[in-house]
């Protein structure tokens, strides 16, 4: 999950009675039968399972065995011989045809980040072993890249983050309706359709259309909640499923936000405390509470006057609508440092060319306008009252200042067109191995617990003193916890009970 969209989503109230998730389609009736992997006589779904993958190469700049394909699927499920659309998907084959195991799909997170690189990304050290034995599998969910893309033609203004205040509240509901209508005018047709159930459809298309009987799967912040969702609809058909760094599926998608406030505060104190001790090299107090008024000191400064720091003016709240400031505590002294020095003067950037957005082309919509459109129709949870609004904001401010008026604020959700169908409810006994940082704020630890409890036959490996948001074979991973995800996806065995890794001490 993104930082909040722009921050309040990069990257989730359930309480769904069990007949409202047993009308829709059983799991068994998609795409193929489980006993023999063929198609079934009755199935509306067998145009798609049986689809030929027409495969090129992805881009003459990556490798030539990085292919690419595009596959159709329906619109609304519901309706599989109506109006369809196409989704993009990616291939890197497995490095040896002998110990292959099958495919392992990847997804970034989101709701909105596109997927179909990921099999070749520089970022990515996927161990040999895995190279080895899976094709990894890349795709743009619906509405995302390449997969008919969505964009409501939004503004730099509209995409920009924006805590409650009293006095322009007026003005955000006006323009959380605009951005609402935008999106209705420009795809009104599709975004019912644009849920994380019908995205776990279409994992299960491309998992026939590949001719595989189950799939794996790796998905990151947001991604775990589509693999949960893959894991409810289609049980039989999940085989070894890493969930890296967990949203909590009943809070989908406004508690989500409001959780991200309450972790952001606890890292927020951790890191004064961690500052404290350090005086010495940042010189912003030699208690928490001084490093904590410096800090607030300094948001009243910019928010009076913005602070030009790394050639852009940033005001108070422009500083603390990124969420993920507090991730790392050694990178935030450095950020709170640098931006004191720069209020100061002593420490100035060459202020920015120009007058912001002036002359610029409108920025790419694409990934908020796909973001919006996903977690509005997901969830019929969302409040269309603005008054309610106002309330949680102001509760949400007083209990957690540093985040907590851009997490309630009002969304364009509250105008939204209902999706196409209830929020699914994650209680199964699927294997999965969930990882889970202590110290990322955005899928808070307890986030990571509570899909654990859901997914009962899950193990969860916690990284105690983890920062930052995703854990799983970065550049500067976590090698006890990429030792563990590896030896699941190769062996298929999960840990016999939760586990906890530890992060190597650094001066």
């Amino acid at each position: 999950m993104r930082s909040r969209i722009t921050r309040k989503a990069s990257l989730l109230a359930v309480g769904l009675a069990a007949a409202a998730l047993s009308a829709l389609t059983p799991a068994t009736d998609f795409v193929v039968s489980t006993a023999s992997g063929a198609p079934t006589a009755k199935d509306p779904l067998r145009p798609y399972a049986q689809q030929k993958l027409r495969w090129k190469r992805c881009d003459a700049k990556g490798p030539a065995t990085f292919r690419c394909a595009t596959l159709k699927v329906p619109l609304d499920y519901g309706d599989p011989g109506g109006r369809t659309i196409d989704l993009a998907i990616s291939r890197l084959k497995a490095g040896s045809a002998k110990a292959r195991h099958g495919v392992l799909l990847l997804n970034p997170g989101g709701p909105g980040g596109p997927g179909l690189h990921l099999p070749v990304d520089p970022l990515m050290k996927y161990p040999a072993e895995v190279r080895r034995r899976y094709d990894l599998v890349g795709f743009d969910p619906r509405g995302v890249g390449r997969s008919s893309p969505v964009s409501c033609g939004l503004t730099a203004e509209e995409q920009a983050d924006r805590p409650y205040k009293a006095e322009t509240f007026a003005k955000d509901v006006a323009r959380a309706r605009t951005i609402a209508g935008k999106c209705r005018a420009r795809a009104g047709g599709k975004l019912a359709h644009l849920t994380t159930r019908n995205s776990a459809r279409d994992m299960d298309v491309i998992r026939a259309a590949l001719g595989e009987k189950t799939i794996s799967y790796l998905g990151a912040s947001y991604g775990t909640y589509l693999g949960a969702v893959y894991t409810q609809l289609f049980p039989r058909r999940a085989d070894r499923f890493v969930l890296d760094s967990a949203t909590d599926p009943t809070r989908i998608y406004r508690g989500m936000f409001q959780d991200m406030a309450k972790a952001a505060e606890h890292a927020f104190t951790r890191w004064t405390a961690w500052t404290a001790r350090r005086h010495a090299a940042y010189g912003l107090g030699d208690t928490p509470a001084k490093v904590r008024k410096t800090y607030w000191d300094l948001i009243a400064r910019a928010n009076r006057e913005p602070i030009v720091f790394e050639g852009q003016p940033l005001t108070g709240d422009a500083i603390r609508a990124d969420n993920s400031t507090f991730f790392h505590v050694q990178r935030a002294a450095e950020r709170i440092a640098g931006l004191r020095r720069a209020a100061k003067g002593s420490d100035v950037d060459p202020a920015p060319s120009g007058t912001p957005g002036q002359g610029a082309e409108a920025p790419d919509d694409h990934f908020l306008s796909s973001a919006w459109s996903v977690m509005c129709a997901d969830t019929r949870t969302w409040s269309h009252d603005p008054a309610q609004y106002r309330r949680e904001a102001i509760r949400d401010k007083a209990r957690y200042p540093l985040y907590g008026d851009f997490a309630a604020a009002i969304t364009p959700c509250a105008f939204w067109q209902r999706g196409s169908e209830p929020q699914t409810r994650i209680d199964n006994g699927v294997g999965a191995l969930i990882t889970q940082n202590e110290w990322d704020s955005q899928t808070p630890l307890f986030a990571g617990r509570a899909l654990h409890r859901a997914l009962r036959g899950s193990r969860l490996l916690t990284v105690a003193g983890g920062e930052g948001h995703g854990v799983l074979y970065a550049p500067d991973g976590n090698r006890c916890a990429d030792k563990a995800a590896t030896h699941y996806l190769t062996t298929g065995r999960l840990p016999a009970k939760d586990l906890t890794c530890r992060t190597p001490r650094t001066p």
